[in-house]
C-alpha cells in the first residue's frame, strides 16, 4: 500500500528527530486528516461506541487513515465512524484513553498517549482573535516564515467553498501597534469559525507565536476589500465543481434520446 500523507510526515519527523517543526508538521496532518475509528458495534445515529482495549500502561482505542488499513487490521469488515483528527482528540480528552494509529499496519504505526492527546485537543481548540482595533495602514505581508506562509497554503487549501479567497497583510493600527492579518472575503454563512481555527491550526502547529496573526472577514462588495487586494498575498480557496448544465433529450445528434 502507498504510503499515506500522515506515514509521510511521520517518516519526516523520524529522519529528523531534533527538528521541532518536522513534528509539528506532523501533528498538524494528524489533527486535520479523516480517521476511523474502530466501533464495539454499529453507531445508532450520533452516538457511537468505541472499542476499547486493556493495555498494561491504560485502555486505548483504535483509529487508520483509511478503511482499507482498519480492514487489514481486523481481518474482517468491523464498524468505524470516521471523524477528524482534531475532533476524535477532542473526544478522547479527559477520558485517560490513548489512541493506537495504524498499529501493526503502516509505518506511521504509534500509540498517543492520553497527555499528547489533551495536548492535541488544546492546541487545536485555540483560535485566533478577529481584529478589532482600527486600522490606521495596510502594507504587503513581511517578516512572517516561511513555513507559515506554507502552513497557510496547505490548510486553506483544503476549505473547499468556505470562502472565495483570503488576503494576508501587515498592519499597523492607530496606536502605532504592528501585526499581521488574514482577510477572508465572501466567507460562507456560519463558516467563520471553521476558517479561523483552520488558521490557528496553521499557526500553532508551524510553531508561531499565539497572537501574531488576527483574522477578519470581508464581502467583496466592501471599498476597503480593493485595498486589500492591492497589498495583500492572495490565497485562492478551491470552490465546488458546478455541474455540468443538463441538455434536454434530443438537442445533441450524435447522442440520440433514450425510448423507454
Amino acid at each position: 500500500m502507498a504510503q499515506s500523507l500522515i506515514d509521510q510526515a511521520w517518516q519526516a519527523s523520524e529522519d529528523a528527530p531534533e527538528d521541532d517543526s518536522l513534528r509539528l508538521a506532523y501533528f498538524a496532518r494528524l489533527v486535520e486528516a479523516e480517521l476511523f475509528l474502530l466501533l464495539e458495534r454499529e453507531a445508532e445515529g450520533e452516538q457511537i461506541a468505541p472499542k476499547v482495549f486493556d493495555l498494561e500502561d491504560g485502555p486505548i482505542v483504535l483509529a487508520f487513515d483509511s478503511e482499507e488499513r482498519l480492514t487489514e487490521f481486523t481481518g474482517l469488515p468491523a464498524p468505524y465512524a470516521a471523524l477528524p483528527g482534531r475532533a476524535l482528540a477532542e473526544m478522547l480528552t479527559g477520558t485517560g484513553m490513548g489512541l493506537g494509529l495504524n498499529l501493526g499496519v503502516a509505518p506511521s504505526s504509534r500509540l498517543l498517549p492520553p497527555e499528547v492527546l489533551d495536548w492535541l485537543a488544546e492546541m487545536a481548540a485555540q483560535r485566533p482573535e478577529e481584529l478589532d482595533a482600527r486600522i490606521a495602514r495596510l502594507s504587503p505581508p513581511r517578516g512572517l516564515p516561511e513555513a507559515v506562509l506554507l502552513a497557510l497554503d496547505q490548510r486553506l487549501a483544503r476549505m473547499e467553498g468556505l470562502a472565495a479567497m483570503a488576503y494576508l497583510v501587515a498592519t499597523e493600527s492607530e496606536a502605532g501597534a504592528r501585526g499581521h492579518l488574514l482577510a477572508f472575503v465572501d466567507a460562507a454563512e456560519g463558516a467563520e469559525s471553521a476558517l479561523a481555527r483552520a488558521v490557528q491550526s496553521a499557526l500553532s502547529f508551524s510553531g508561531l507565536e499565539a497572537g501574531a496573526l488576527d483574522v477578519t472577514f470581508l464581502v467583496s462588495s466592501e471599498a476597503r476589500a480593493a485595498e486589500f487586494a492591492r497589498v495583500g498575498l492572495r490565497f485562492d480557496l478551491p470552490q465546488p465543481a458546478e455541474p455540468a448544465p443538463r441538455q434536454p433529450p434530443g438537442s445533441d445528434p450524435e447522442t440520440p434520446p433514450r425510448l423507454r
